[in-house]
Formats: C-alpha cells, sequence, structure tokens
C-alpha cells in the first residue's frame, strides 16, 4: 500500500538534518505498522495518515535522537528517548498514543510487561 504520509510531512516534525530518502525505510515501517494494525478499526483516512506521519518520526529517533536539552557553558546535551520504553520513549510515539484512541498501536507496546491481575482474599 502506498505510504499516506510524504517524507517531507514528516521532517516537518523533526528537527534533523536527515533528508528525505534518509527516512523513506522509516515511513515504509510506519506505513506498514498502520496498514496492518489501524485499518478497519473506525478511524478515517486523514487520521490513518497523521498516526503514519507520527509514528514515523518516532522511528527515525532510533536513528535519530531528539535533542531534548542544550547547555553551551561546559557543553552538555540530553537527547530525547530511553531503551525499551516503547511508544513512551520519545516525543512523537506519545502523540502516537494520543491519535489512536482506540488504542490499537498501545497493544503492541510490550515495555510494561504483561498485564497482570491478582485476587486477594
Amino acid at each position: 500500500m502506498a505510504n499516506r504520509a510524504t517524507e517531507a510531512e514528516v521532517l516537518e516534525l523533526l528537527d534533523t538534518a536527515l533528508e528525505e530518502e534518509d527516512i523513506t525505510t522509516f515511513l515504509d515501517a510506519a506505513n506498514m505498522i498502520v496498514s496492518g494494525k489501524c485499518l478497519g478499526v473506525g478511524y478515517e483516512d486523514g487520521e490513518l495518515k497523521l498516526i503514519e506521519q507520527w509514528l514515523a518520526a518516532h522511528l527515525v529517533c532510533a536513528k535519530d535522537p531528539q535533542l531534548a536539552k542544550e547547555k553551551v557553558g561546559e557543553a552538555n546535551w540530553t537527547y530525547d528517548g530511553k531503551t525499551g520504553t516503547g511508544l513512551d520513549s520519545t516525543r512523537y510515539g506519545q502523540q502516537v498514543k494520543l491519535l489512536d484512541y482506540n488504542l490499537t498501536l498501545a497493544e503492541l507496546d510490550h515495555s510494561k510487561g504483561p498485564a497482570e491481575l491478582k485476587t486477594i482474599i
């Protein structure tokens, strides 16, 4: 299936030196995930496009982490993201979770482990 979002639309979200051709693979992956998990659950085309755009930005951050904090005196840089925290690891993934109001992609986020129910008697 053709990508809903474009590389240029994904780059609008990011502060990066990457070029459009550098993010095509990430956009293709986002499209595959959105097409596989979000079709047929009530989203309109525009909603699917936004989810795909933000998910692609989230995936790009694996290659090009985004700067969260910067200090010039005694140079110090802090980047967004934590390994193993799934969609919560970037601000773009957190936005995906907001856009995905049916929680379709949240079920893929296994960073918190399986749910557990205990009964206390």
